[in-house]
């Protein structure tokens, strides 16, 4: 089974690769992760994307955050191309963006470097 073949099965069907690597671009989009934290920060979670990136426990994000941080029509494109409803590329954000942040930052801090080529080798790592 090939790179693509794990992630678009343990993501949950055909579609599944796409989400994980359009998380992955949210955390490597053109301001980069430093980006997504003031993002968050200036969205009134600064106290849960800082979990993320410390060393810590996790705290978790809603659907309801994701949106209002991300925005609609960030998460209406990513719906696009995926071909999942926007419901539920919400949903998968909320749930691995977490984890996606997490897994970059283990000493705690923003690295440097590119952010989506570090991405992309975690994905294979997990899958």
């Amino acid at each position: 089974m090939g790179l693509l073949d794990s992630i678009t099965s343990a993501a949950g069907g055909p579609q599944g690769g796409g989400i994980l690597e359009s998380i992955v671009g949210l955390v490597g989009g053109n301001e980069g992760l430093g980006g997504l934290v003031k993002k968050f920060t200036s969205g009134g979670l600064g106290d849960v994307i800082g979990s993320w990136v410390g060393t810590g426990e996790n705290k978790t994000v809603t659907p309801d955050q994701i949106t209002s941080v991300i925005g609609n029509e960030k998460l209406a494109e990513i719906a696009n191309k995926t071909g999942l409803p926007i419901e539920q590329v919400t949903q998968q954000v909320a749930t691995n963006l977490p984890n996606i942040v997490d897994k970059l930052t283990p000493e705690g801090k923003i690295p440097e470097g590119n952010i989506l080529e570090q991405g992309m080798e975690l994905l294979k790592g997990i899958f």
